[in-house]
This record gives structure tokens, C-alpha cells and sequence, in this order.
């Protein structure tokens, strides 16, 4: 067992603080309900000041639209109860799709303007002349909990977010060594690699939230930044890891003979990899052992006529891949001193190693046919516990459908939210329990604030030790915020059992109501939604391939990418054996491979534009049929005949184009000063066209190790083309 930290003891010390000063102030004001504002200080802080500012802005933001909203509606609506209950369904429905359609820290705005209404306009259904003053003394009540837990937290040793964000960032580059270790070493499968993938996604996905927490933090600007650049690099490593390791396994295994240098340069790659940070005192030097590896990476390149070989392109493929990956960790490298540094003294600069046309998009994937779904199961929820509570008559049934609500829109993001719901609805029960033992044997003994501080520190203390810690967040928190609620501290002790009773017991069948509405039209898990990412990415796949316009492949990119990251957690939580994340890696290098193709294929001319026309409608009949059948079905033979075809064509054109070089060479030794200008931009023209092919041919060879993956070790040497290139 871990106990808790210094940090933690600290954090819960403080939260307690600012939950006490807010109840003493609402005593004092007299607020009708001064523990809500107890109850939102706890509902608001976070470890780190950052979060706790930008929680506390946005629940703020939230409780006020939401007490507008609930002022606006009541009055018309509440002599229609079922009409009432159907817009106050679809108000939640709203502004919860809404909150998930944003995963920054300000989808909580809309959350809470979501559940916020019903919270308050439920309750005002049996005396609606009162819900303005409802509203705004609601209002007033979170605020001051707001402002409470704001200052305590600022003021007494603030725990900054720079520092976490640090050390998570530092957590996935050590996950990031040993996954380029074992890639760099041909070992792209197994348990632990599958993990360290996992571990990888995981991190990146996460910091998306903490970093929109960072502004927060008193960031400036520069350095938040650098934080969103680092974590674009951290989220390129993935994808063009699993590209380089193909190249990598047919190159080391099977019987080929391995190309003279690689393995040197690999293993002195892992070293590079390996090497601590140098300290932020010389991060201002240029990183020479990267550009040592990149010489030898350019010197390794293979010649024109040694890419009509699969180990010629094979070989160019792997070492385009590697610079690539050189590039990519230089820049992580770099990004991370930078930062640390920025934050400590000033600024430093910065030029990115690895620059590429597909940088720069900044679209998200969104499942939006899940998304509506979840909201309409949250809207069916509220209107149907809205039916039965009007229906029974039940005075206290508000809290079932409030509290029905609020689970509803806690965990509608989640793939599986019936756990968590039930997590509610116990962490709720021990409330109800301990509320109870506050209410009917310790308070009647308490007469003063000071002996009533005396007798909360304990268990909330303790409780909120563990608020900090993942796997307690949830239930912890729901503790002490509905403790607080259910004890309904006033200013004159007035408990009466059968009432305490009567609107907890409320409460808890409104949760036990969420969750079993959740088990019944929410039961399909993580198999659903990672089935649907999978679909998603081949019409993108498919769109890659088509002649169909791209308004922004960057943003295309940027696209796939992000629904990779939402794939792989995924993935882990299904079985992985029916569908490897590598295939999914594949699938989104087989889009990139077909833009870049797409891209080339005019400027290339010829039987080779005709042979990469093949190829991509190939890839798009393939990937449509996978779409038409839901479900990845087996790649043709014939696809396989088309890229060694079109590879065929492109070699064919290289060599010529390298032979045309040469013979521009010797014509521009042999001419004038006049005339070598000319030849001169014939040889500019000739290297152009000779990088165009080179990317062709790259992009070929990936799309044949991406699509046949099971031949690697048998790749024969492509077939000479049946016609000569055209000229």
C-alpha cells in the first residue's frame, strides 16, 4: 500500500481550509444554503493551481448560464410538466454534446450549464414565484466556494502545473527509448512492445487537457507554445516508428544479406536515443550527434541504379524513415530543455530538424454518430425519469432526476460509462451513511463553528488525501461533495430523520435508475468504438486514394493522426489479437503513402502515371469493400501485381533520369560560361525530378510493406517493366 504523500497531506489540508472559510462565510452571510459552497470547493480543487483556476473560471461561467436558463424556462413550462421535462432533456442534451465535442479544459462550461438548469429548476417545480431568488442565491453559494478554493489555493504553496506536465512528458520519453530500442532491434510485436504503444498514446492523449490547463499557470505564452509543439512531435514518434520498422525487418531478417554499416548505424542510433538530456546550460549548442547520424544516414543512401533491387529500395526506404526519426527526437529533445529553461530563466530559441508539408493541421477526429447517441440516451434518461417522477406524485423525486442527470452527463464520453455510474451511485451511498452519522450523532453535540471545524477535519481530511491519486479521484471527490450536500449545514441545527431519509434515499434511486439505464442502451464498450474509429480511417484511406479534391491535407493529416491516438487505448481495452494496433498504424501510413502518390503522380509522367493510377484505385476498391463489409477483409493479389508494377515503372524512370544527369554533367563541363548557366539548370531540373521519383519509390515500397506485410521476408526483386518509360 502506498501511503499518502507530503504533497497530498498538503493538497487536502488546504482543500479542507478553503471548504471551511466558504461555510463560515456563507454562516455569516446567511446564505440559505451555505453548503454548497463547502461542497463546491471540493467539487473545484485540483492539485495544481492552473487546473484549479480554470476549473473554477469555467464552473462559474457554467452556474451562471445554467441559473439563467433555469430563470427563462420555468415560468412558461411549468404548467406543462411533460413539455417542461422534454426542454429541460433537451437543454441537457445540448449543451452536454457540446461539452464532449470540446476535450480542453472548457468543455466544462458547457457541462455544467447542462446539468446546472436542472439542479435548479427541478426543485422550483412546486413553487416556481421562487426560482429567481433560487437562482441566484445558488449562484452566489458556488462562487464563494469558487473564489474560496481559488485564493487558498493560490496563496498557500501553490503547486504549479508546469512540473507535472515535466514529469509526464519525462515519463513517455523513457517509454519512447525502449519502444525505439526494440523497434531499432526488429522486434515490433509482442506484450511488452503492444504496452510501451499503449503507454505512449495514453501520454499524448492526456497532456491535451493539462496543456489547455497551462495558461492557466501563469504560462507565458512562448513557453505554452512549445508545449503544444513538443507534444505535435511526441505525437509523430508513433507513426513513423511502426513506418520504419518494416523496412527494418525485411532488411534484418529472413536471408538477406544485411546492407555493410546498418546495424552500426542502428545500434549507435539506440545509443543516441539513450543519452540523457545535456543540462539546460548548454541546450543552446547545436545537438552534433544528431547531425553526425544524418551524415552517415545520407552517406549510406544507395545509388539510382541500385533502387531496381528491393534491397536498393528497401535500404532508401529504411534510411528515409530513420532521418525522419533522427529529426522527430531532436526536436522532442530540444523542446523539453527549451521549456524547462523558459520556465526557469528566459528565452531560448528554436528551429524545428523535421519539417514536412502535412505539418501544420489542426482538425480533431469526433464520432459524432457516438456522440449523438450518448446525448439522446442522456435526453431519453431525463425525460423518462422526468415521466415517472411527475407521474408518482413523489414531492423529493426532483433529487432522483437531478442527480439521474448529473451521472448521465458525467461519464457520457466514456465508451463504457456503467461502471462508473455505479461508482457514483456507491460512493453516494457512503455519504448517505456518513452524512447520517454527522447529522443524528455528532452534530447534536456540537454548538460552536470552531468545535464543528473540529469534528469535519478528520474524515475529510483523510478523504481528501487521496483525492490527488487517479484511481481514487472520482469516489473520493463524490464523498466530500455530497457529504457535505446531505449533512445541509445551516445556521440552526434542524434535522428530522424521516426527511433526511426521504430525499437521500431520492438521490440514490436516481443513480441506481442512471445505472441500469446506461447497462440497457449503453452495452456495446470500447468494441463499438474502436470498430467505428477502424471504418472511420479507411474512408479516409479511401479518400486519400480517390481523385476526389482535399480542401487541406494538413488538416487531413491532422485528422488521422488524432483518431490513431483515440484508437490505440481502444484497441488495448478489446482484444488485441483480433485487431493489432500495427494494423492500424498501417492503415494510416497507407493514406499518407497514397497523398504523397497523389501528389507525384502528374508530375511523373508516362506509363508510371498510368501504373500509380492502378495502384490507387487498387487501394480505394480494396478499403471500400473492407467499408461495404465492416470488416478488414483479405488485400487482392492483385494489388500486390500493381505496385510491383508501378515500382517497376518509377525505377525505370529513375535510371533514365540518372543517366540524363550524367550527360548533363559532361555537357556542362564542356560548355561556356554562357552555356553553363543553361546546363546548369537542366542538372537543378534532373535533381528535382530525381527526388520526386525517390519519393515515389518511397512511397510505394511503404504502401507494398504496409499492404502485404506477411511477404516481407519474401520480397522478390521487382519485374522489369514490359514497355520503356516514356520520354
Amino acid at each position: 500500500m502506498v501511503y499518502p504523500s507530503l504533497r497530498d497531506w498538503l493538497f487536502s489540508v488546504k482543500t479542507f481550509a478553503a471548504a471551511m472559510l466558504a461555510l463560515y462565510i456563507g454562516l455569516a452571510l446567511e446564505l440559505p444554503r451555505p453548503y454548497w459552497a463547502m461542497a463546491s470547493v471540493y467539487i473545484v480543487s485540483n492539485p495544481f493551481v492552473g487546473a484549479t483556476r480554470s476549473k473554477a473560471l469555467y464552473r462559474a461561467l457554467g452556474t451562471a448560464i445554467g441559473a439563467s436558463a433555469a430563470v427563462l424556462i420555468v415560468p412558461p413550462f411549468v404548467e406543462s410538466p411533460y413539455l417542461f421535462s422534454v426542454v429541460v432533456a433537451l437543454w441537457t442534451g445540448t449543451l452536454l454534446y457540446l461539452a464532449i465535442s470540446d476535450r480542453t479544459a472548457r468543455s466544462y462550461v458547457f457541462m455544467l450549464a447542462g446539468y446546472t438548469m436542472p439542479l435548479i429548476a427541478l426543485p422550483a417545480v412546486f413553487n416556481p414565484t421562487s426560482i429567481f431568488d433560487l437562482a441566484i442565491t445558488r449562484t452566489e453559494e458556488i462562487l464563494l466556494g469558487i473564489v474560496c478554493a481559488s485564493v487558498v489555493g493560490s496563496a498557500v504553496f501553490p503547486n504549479r502545473l508546469a512540473p507535472a506536465i515535466i514529469e509526464r512528458t519525462d515519463g513517455w520519453f523513457r517509454d519512447a527509448v525502449v519502444y525505439a530500442t526494440e523497434t531499432l532491434s526488429g522486434r515490433i510485436a509482442g506484450a511488452s512492445i503492444s504496452a510501451c504503444r499503449q503507454r505512449l498514446a495514453a501520454t499524448v492523449n492526456g497532456l491535451e487537457l493539462l496543456l489547455s490547463q497551462l495558461a492557466y499557470d501563469h504560462t507565458r505564452p512562448d513557453v505554452l507554445n512549445r508545449a503544444h509543439a513538443l507534444r505535435g512531435r511526441m505525437q509523430l514518434l508513433l507513426p513513423i516508428m511502426s513506418s520504419l520498422a518494416d523496412p527494418l525487418v525485411a532488411l534484418l531478417g529472413g536471408q538477406r544479406e544485411r546492407p555493410a554499416g546498418l546495424e552500426a548505424l542502428l545500434a549507435d542510433v539506440v545509443k543516441w536515443f539513450n543519452t540523457p538530456l545535456r543540462p539546460t546550460h548548454d541546450s543552446v549548442r547545436p545537438d552534433l550527434a544528431a547531425d553526425a547520424l544524418r551524415e552517415r544516414v545520407a552517406a549510406m543512401q544507395p545509388a539510382p541504379a541500385e533502387l531496381a533491387s528491393w534491397e536498393g529500395a528497401l535500404l532508401s526506404n529504411a534510411l528515409w524513415r530513420l532521418k525522419q526519426l533522427i529529426d522527430v527526437w531532436q526536436d522532442c529533445r530540444a523542446l523539453r530543455r527549451i521549456i524547462v529553461e523558459e520556465g526557469a530563466t528566459g528565452t531560448s530559441s528554436w528551429r524545428p530538424s523535421f519539417r514536412h508539408w502535412r505539418l501544420g493541421g489542426t482538425e480533431r477526429y469526433f464520432d459524432r454518430g457516438i456522440m449523438l447517441f450518448s446525448t439522446a440516451s442522456a435526453v431519453g434518461a431525463i425525460t423518462l425519469a422526468c415521466a415517472l417522477w411527475i407521474s408518482s406524485g413523489w414531492n423529493d423525486g426532483a433529487g432522483a432526476v437531478t442527480l439521474a442527470a448529473v451521472a448521465c452527463c458525467f461519464f457520457a464520453a466514456l465508451d463504457d460509462p456503467a461502471p462508473q455510474v455505479f461508482k457514483f451511485f456507491t460512493s453516494t451511498a457512503a455519504s448517505v451513511v456518513l452524512a447520517g452519522l454527522y447529522l443524528f450523532v455528532v452534530l447534536p453535540n456540537v454548538h460552536d463553528f470552531p468545535m464543528l471545524v473540529i469534528m469535519f477535519a478528520g474524515p475529510f481530511i483523510l478523504v481528501g488525501t487521496l483525492i490527488p491519486r487517479p484511481q481514487f479521484t472520482l469516489a473520493t471527490m463524490l464523498v466530500a461533495v455530497n457529504t457535505a450536500t446531505f449533512i445541509s449545514i445551516q445556521d440552526a441545527y434542524d434535522a428530522d430523520f424521516l426527511v433526511f431519509m426521504n430525499s437521500n434515499l431520492a438521490g440514490l434511486a436516481g443513480l441506481l435508475y442512471a445505472f441500469l439505464w446506461t447497462i440497457v442502451t449503453r452495452p456495446f464498450g470500447a468494441e463499438l468504438a474502436a470498430a467505428r474509429l477502424m471504418r472511420s480511417s479507411w474512408e479516409d484511406v479511401v479518400l486519400s486514394a480517390s481523385a476526389k479534391p482535399i480542401e487541406d491535407q494538413r488538416n487531413l493529416a491532422a485528422r488521422m493522426l488524432d483518431r490513431l491516438m483515440q484508437l490505440i487505448p481502444r484497441l488495448a481495452a478489446t482484444d488485441d489479437r483480433r485487431h493489432p494496433s500495427i494494423e492500424s498504424f498501417r492503415d494510416l501510413r497507407i493514406a499518407f503513402n497514397a497523398l504523397d502518390l497523389r501528389r507525384l503522380r502528374l508530375k511523373l509522367g508516362g506509363d508510371a502515371h498510368a501504373a500509380i493510377d492502378g495502384v490507387l484505385d487498387g487501394i480505394r476498391s480494396h478499403f471500400e469493400t473492407c467499408i461495404a463489409r465492416r470488416v478488414r477483409q483479405p488485400v487482392p493479389e492483385s494489388l500486390m501485381s500493381a505496385i510491383d508494377t508501378a515500382l517497376a515503372r518509377v525505377t525505370a524512370l529513375g535510371l533514365a533520369n540518372a543517366a540524363n544527369s550524367a550527360a548533363n554533367g559532361a555537357a556542362n563541363s564542356a560548355n561556356n560560361n554562357a552555356a553553363n548557366g543553361t546546363a546548369n539548370s537542366a542538372t537543378n531540373s534532373a535533381a528535382l525530378s530525381a527526388r520526386q521519383l525517390r519519393d515515389a519509390l518511397h512511397a510505394l515500397v511503404g504502401l507494398r510493406l504496409s499492404l502485404f506485410p506477411a511477404t516481407i521476408a519474401s520480397l522478390a526483386p521487382p519485374a522489369p517493366p514490359e514497355e520503356g518509360p516514356a520520354a
